[in-house]
């Protein structure tokens, strides 16, 4: 079985404005990870692709309020 590629860590855009520190990663097939980006040791969770698109077009419709 052939290595994974090492996955590319991207800050959302939110992280660099004072928001919440998440960074999500490209370069894996058909996942998407994510981390807290003040511990890049730390653990990170893997999501399918397709859940991933699901949660952030639900999260941009509003569907996880903030307040």
């Amino acid at each position: 079985m052939a290595p994974l590629p090492q996955p590319r860590w991207h800050k959302t855009t939110h992280s660099q404005h004072g928001g919440n520190c998440v960074e999500v990663a490209t370069g894996l097939p058909h996942t998407i990870p994510v981390r807290d980006s003040t511990d890049p040791l730390g653990p990170a969770l893997a999501f399918p692709s397709s859940s991933f698109a699901t949660f952030l077009t639900a999260l941009k419709a509003g569907a996880f309020p903030t307040t």
